[in-house]
């Protein structure tokens, strides 16, 4: 249906012509030698205290993360004798050898470390974080720690050189863990010259490339925003020139990159759980920070979006175990680990968040949800927030059913922003505050061409692939071609205790998927309709990890019975192995269900449980 050059065409188009030509612009600008970043003004290395002893301790319980051990991805931890190597793969032991040069030289992909996800990592200062925390409790050798990293972390990163230079989200982010560490050790008002002098090395790195963040439309533009908000308004606060300038670019671009990027409904632009969490992070702590120093309100957009992406993730989120679905593309990014929740526990930050923009209590009996927000001086609210309910967030393409005791997630396709991964009509299934039908999750951005397309295509999804294609073309390691559109979807009805939803689309090659799904107690059924293909169509269920047994056409685990039927000759029931990520740079095993027909037809699942 599609010839290689309208798929190219089309993808462009969909990307917006205008972003396209920022990112073009930008790297051209690169190559030549012309970007003002090139141009920036590089002062001498930072040193010397970075952070005083706080003027008052805590009761509160620290962090013990990066304290003898890291903690990378929130899953990773090697043994540390010192401070991290900065340039090293922590987990290869890999080293960049280009240390010393422009950042704007250094590639994109280099042989010598393989993920530059795994040297960022450390270099993001979640450890300040951490530091800070114990520090603050009266832990002198933590905070002797956080000076002597910040020292040596500068040392080695002189400025503008080398590849923890070279993105700048990770300096925003970076910056923005400054900020909180500054929150938690009482430094705001009275910064040393040291971390004034950091800060404004971040604020000038990160100024001059927002329009390569813009032209992203991710969460580049709102990290970005809020590092020049923070940073700026701190400067600007202690006399430091150019201060004023980067919040007054923070504010209009925080505005901007909410109103674009948030949809009404709260849904996001990434289409990615672990990605909302970033934004919806960033967004809390700017507003902390506004607050903290009685900055003037954000326009009214930044609120309401807040507001509405707060009540999206706490849909998502299971209240008992914090956990949510794998969706959609995820680099282990966790802005505010103030306590030693899980990473997959998203609790804290829907807790924050409904604190914050909703004047709710999200999880009042949740002890670190609270810790949350007495290490940054944030009130408690008095008024809970309702409980999550069945809802509909069509903007972004997701439907939610919620029962007693499940809850069953309809992704369909409403790509206004590129999508990370093919992902349409899946179905995520959490009985009993366990995941049992599950996303395959990232695994890694640079894992080679049979990884990536493993996590980020259809195996990697409970969906149905036809012919052995992808939903859509691939055109680019980070880029999808003929962007799939829903063709039909139903609201969600109620036929006595069932909750019903239906979604479909035809594909670049003439395949037609339409999906539903009904959740009961006790059971959901899911009804597949799926023609157009040539020669097969395998349905796919990836299982929560664990003794699965297959009979026939049913498959249980002793308490999870999964039936699969069809009105056409089945001519393969199989489990088969999978794998999941869970975490960033992580995979682990898991059995896969997989299901073939050869000609057009019906296929029934039934999805069975205890109530």
């Amino acid at each position: 249906m599609f010839s290689n050059f309208r798929i190219r065409v089309s993808a462009v188009r969909a990307l917006g012509v205008a972003n396209v030509m920022r990112v073009l612009w930008y790297r051209v600008r690169l190559k030549y030698g012309v970007h003002p970043v090139q141009r920036l003004r590089v002062p001498g290395t930072p040193r010397g205290e970075f952070f005083l002893p706080p003027t008052n301790l805590t009761s509160l319980t620290p962090s013990r993360a990066w304290r003898g051990r890291g903690r990378y991805f929130g899953w990773f931890q090697p043994a540390l004798t010192g401070t991290p190597a900065w340039h090293a793969n922590a987990f290869t032991g890999g080293t960049a050898r280009r240390t010393d040069a422009p950042w704007w030289t250094i590639p994109d992909f280099d042989p010598d470390i393989g993920d530059i996800k795994t040297v960022w990592e450390a270099s993001r200062f979640d450890w300040a974080v951490a530091s800070a925390s114990r520090a603050k409790s009266g832990d002198g050798a933590s905070l002797q720690q956080l000076n002597d990293w910040i020292n040596d972390w500068c040392a080695a990163n002189p400025p503008y050189r080398g590849a923890n230079w070279k993105c700048g989200q990770e300096a925003s982010i970076r910056a923005m863990h400054l900020a909180t560490a500054a929150l938690l050790l009482d430094a705001i008002d009275s910064p040393t010259p040291a971390l004034l002098s950091v800060l404004e090395l971040h604020c000038a790195r990160i100024a001059p490339t927002t329009g390569y963040a813009v032209g992203q439309d991710n969460n580049h533009g709102t990290s970005e925003a809020a590092a020049l908000v923070i940073g700026g308004s701190w400067l600007q606060r202690h006399g430091v020139a150019g201060g004023q300038s980067f919040e007054a670019r923070g504010r209009a671009l925080l505005a901007n990159r909410a109103a674009r990027l948030i949809e009404s409904d709260g849904s996001f632009s990434q289409y990615s759980l672990n990605y909302h969490r970033l934004m919806l992070e960033t967004l809390s702590l700017t507003e902390v920070w506004r607050r903290r120093l009685d900055l003037p309100p954000f326009d009214p957009v930044v609120s309401e979006r807040a507001a509405a992406a707060t009540r999206w993730l706490h849909t998502m989120v299971d209240p008992v175990t914090g956990d949510a679905p794998n969706l959609g593309a995820n680099d282990g990014a966790h802005l505010l680990p103030l306590t030693d929740a899980d990473y997959r526990d998203y609790r804290p930050a829907v807790h924050l968040a409904a604190a914050l923009f909703l004047d709710r209590t999200a999880y009042p009996a949740l002890a670190e949800a609270h810790a949350h927000l007495q290490w940054l001086g944030v009130p408690e609210p008095s008024l809970a927030l309702e409980p999550p309910a069945s809802t509909l967030f069509d903007n972004g393409g997701y439907g939610v059913l919620i029962a007693r005791d499940a809850m069953a997630l309809l992704r369909y396709p409403r790509f206004r922003f590129r999508p990370g991964h093919t992902d349409a009509l899946h179905v995520d299934l959490r009985v009993h505050h366990e995941i049992v039908l599950r996303d395959g999750g990232s695994y890694s951005y640079n894992a080679g061409h049979d990884w990536a397309a493993y996590f980020g295509g259809a195996r990697g999804q409970n969906s149905v692939q036809f012919d052995d294609h992808e939903q859509m073309p691939k055109v680019g390691r980070f880029l999808w071609g003929a962007w799939l559109s829903t063709t039909s979807r139903s609201a969600i009805a109620h036929d006595g205790d069932a909750q019903r939803l239906t979604a479909s689309y035809v594909d670049w090659k003439g395949a037609r998927h339409e999906r539903q799904i009904a959740l009961s107690e006790g059971k959901l059924d899911v009804v597949d309709d799926v023609s157009g293909f040539r020669t097969r169509a395998v349905l796919r269920w990836r299982l929560h990890p664990g003794t699965w047994v297959l009979d026939g056409s049913t498959v249980t685990n002793g308490r999870i019975r999964i039936t699969v039927t069809a009105d056409v000759p089945v001519v393969r029931h199989e489990l088969v192995r999978g794998w999941e990520s869970r975490f960033y740079f992580q995979k682990t095993e898991l059995p896969v269900l997989e299901v073939e027909i050869e000609r057009a037809g019906t296929v029934r699942t039934q999805v069975q449980w205890t109530a």
